[in-house]
């Protein structure tokens, strides 16, 4: 990964080749574009017509509509005609899978089109085969001479093509040599690549779509280390997490997976893909977006130096345990309630305490905050046994005769107060921006690392925080430094979308990368008053629980950490967004099965609208609802099915079946 190396402690866009899709240009430092797909019925011209008009006016700069057939391929073009006739020139792209002919009809008629190297010549049939290099090259020269006839025709037309890989859909062939692996979802890609380029067609984007943020991430920058590589340039790259979900978990995914490779730079057009109505995906894309198309701050030139062994595996950083820090132990969540006037009992049950006056016990959630941070307030209340309370330094002295109370230091008062330290915890907060050449630092840090009482809290003023914490945290590797730490990310933004997006991009791309044993998400000062004064929250309002400021903070925590797959608090959806292959209605089935399945702490169920997204495509889930026919569901366990052909109205019935049978069930508690 070494290319990275060249923008990892600024943020800087990746330079790409430059593709024009009907008039609208994507990479070479154009503004990343915002897409999203049509959920209805392709043949249906009005109605998409009318639903792609809707995603216009949210904002969107290119539509996807499905073709899986030859018809539906046809009747793209009296979708586009009435857009034209309509005053609308937003570009089309169309979706194909596994009919080249539907591709070639429609490389002539639309904008550009998309097509899964996975299933775009053969079907996948999860077969383990063991090629030759001679067999090997065989099937490459039969890709060959399938994908010609459209990039023929794609010259012919000036139409732009995305080669989309997908983590669950990789061909039967590239399985066996590569494995379910991100270096196998790059050769997929890299195939067809190179044949487009050996025909000297270069209109192409890139995308390497997972339904897990680790591995799309790690997909990503494979592909462009391996393009810079191979080629010496790099292509477009449409950024997206497959099967999100919908609600705040949708969010956050998606938000992880985009914003981790946005940070670094990569990214020409994206799309968030939520099991919702198409347009409410363009304002998620939007804040995503937003952040990147200003020029963050840059330092100088010979500001913060990289280790020569940059590391991007994922694996968890070695740090040691402090109390349930740190370690083997999951990453902790610390609830700032630092700016509440008067916390009581009623505000710890925002963040998971909820007390029971009559049998004078707190009832604790799955999603219960394990610390929470007071900052000059002692709570005159006995606090859960489970809780603990960080406090700031100036009153800790009060607060020793109080169990499970720990002091807060900024680094310099950590130095210049020894007296007042704890003998358990410490917690010493490290502004990165002032490590400003790599070596300000060191003589302190070295400090904390032989005090084995000091968690260290990492957080950056700076625009380009999260490469600023990444590089303190190689600054600790250097040093062999193992103390545990915490993430602390404040929000400046306005709306509780902004903070979700914000928090989850910078936050979740450090764990992402293995980096820190607990998160802290906080507003600040301006953030908070706007927040109470405000009468907006996300959209719709209904994916909260409450609208409670520090419920809402607290819950997003719990969502990255799921989402980052360090910490797993509750049942996971891989639920692919509606589109004109869809045999029931998603967004309803979803519901219902999260209604009555959301108690399953830790079970993946994957909800999916036909064929193309399953079961290939929820290969990272343990049980699958796909639609196989109208009014049909197939139900799988992990790749295998287990009950064909069952009608919808008692699918979910069958589903709860299935997981009793597999003992993953457990009857939902009564509150």
């Amino acid at each position: 990964m070494r290319y990275f190396a060249k923008s990892l402690t600024q943020y800087k866009r990746l330079d790409t080749l430059e593709v024009n899709v009907g008039g609208l240009l994507i990479g070479n430092g154009h503004p990343i574009r915002l897409q999203t797909m049509t959920t209805t019925d392709t043949m249906d011209t009005d109605g998409t017509v009318a639903q792609t008009i809707k995603c216009i006016e949210a904002g969107a700069e290119l539509i996807r509509i499905t073709a899986p057939s030859k018809k539906e391929a046809e009747n793209l073009l009296n979708i586009k005609n009435e857009l034209r006739k309509r005053g609308y020139q937003i570009p089309i792209v169309a979706d194909i899978h596994y009919t080249p002919n539907a591709a070639e009809i429609a490389a002539q008629i639309v904008e550009k089109v998309r097509i899964n190297p996975g299933n775009y010549i053969d079907k996948k049939k999860f077969d383990l085969i063991q090629y030759s290099d001679a067999e090997y090259t065989e099937e490459l020269d039969r890709i060959y001479a399938r994908f010609l006839p459209l990039l023929n025709i794609c010259k012919e037309h000036g139409t732009a093509m995305r080669i989309g890989t997908n983590h669950g859909s990789l061909r039967d062939r590239i399985m066996s040599r590569y494995g379910d692996t991100p270096i196998g979802m790059v050769e997929s890609a890299m195939e067809f690549l190179r044949i487009a380029r050996a025909e000297s067609y270069h209109n192409i984007v890139l995308s390497m779509k997972a339904s897990n943020p680790k591995v799309m991430v790690e997909a990503y920058r494979l592909l462009v280390a391996q393009m810079d590589t191979e080629f010496g340039v790099c292509y477009p790259l449409h950024l997206g997490v497959t099967e999100a979900g919908d609600g705040e978990d949708g969010r956050v995914k998606s938000a992880v997976g985009i914003g981790t490779l946005l940070e670094d730079g990569i990214g020409d057009t994206v799309r968030v893909s939520l099991t919702e109505e198409p347009e409410l995906e363009i304002p998620v894309c939007r804040d995503l977006v937003k952040r990147y198309n200003i020029e963050n701050e840059q330092l100088n030139e010979n500001y913060n130096p990289y280790p020569e062994n940059i590391r991007f595996t994922g694996t968890k950083r070695i740090s040691n345990a402090i109390l349930n820090i740190g370690a083997q132990n999951v990453p902790v969540v610390v609830a700032d309630l630092s700016k509440e006037q008067a916390i009581t009992i009623d505000t710890l049950q925002q963040i998971g305490y909820k007390y029971n006056a009559e049998d004078d016990k707190w009832l604790i959630t799955d999603t219960a905050a394990d610390y929470v941070y007071t900052g000059s307030s002692i709570l005159n209340f006995e606090i859960p046994g489970t809780l603990g309370v960080i406090v700031d330094y100036t009153i800790y002295n009060k607060a020793l005769a109080a169990k499970n109370y720990y002091p807060l230091f900024t680094l310099v008062k950590y130095i210049n107060n020894a007296q007042i330290r704890s003998d358990v915890c410490n917690f010493v907060t490290i502004e990165c921006s002032e490590n400003r050449d790599n070596t300000y630092l060191s003589d302190a840090v070295r400090m904390l690392g032989n005090d084995p009482t000091v968690v260290i809290g990492l957080k950056s003023k700076l625009k380009n925080a999260m490469q600023q914490v990444r590089q303190m945290f190689w600054l600790l590797e250097e040093h062999h430094i193992q103390n545990p730490s915490v993430l602390i990310t404040e929000s400046n933004w306005k709306t509780a979308d902004e903070h979700l997006i914000h928090y989850a991009a910078e936050t979740g791309a450090l764990l992402l990368d293995g980096y820190g044993d607990g998160i802290m998400l906080s507003l600040s000062d301006k953030a908070h008053q706007q927040y109470l004064t405000s009468e907006s929250t996300m959209q719709g309002r209904k994916y909260y629980q409450h609208d409670a400021i520090y419920g809402v903070v607290n819950t997003t925590a719990f969502s990255i950490l799921q989402a980052t797959r360090s910490r797993i608090s509750k049942t996971e959806y891989i639920s692919c967004p509606s589109c004109g292959r869809t045999l029931f209605d998603l967004q309803e089935t979803t519901a219902q099965i999260r209604a009555v399945t959301n108690h399953l702490k830790g079970v993946k169920i994957a909800i999916m609208g036909c064929i193309v997204n399953g079961p290939g495509e929820m290969a990272d889930a343990d049980f699958g609802y796909v639609g196989s026919g109208v009014g049909k569901i197939t139900l799988y366990k992990g790749k295998d099915v287990v009950r064909k052909g069952i009608d919808s109205e008692i699918a979910v019935e069958e589903l709860i079946k299935l997981l009793k049978e597999n003992n993953v069930w457990v009857n939902p508690q009564i509150q």
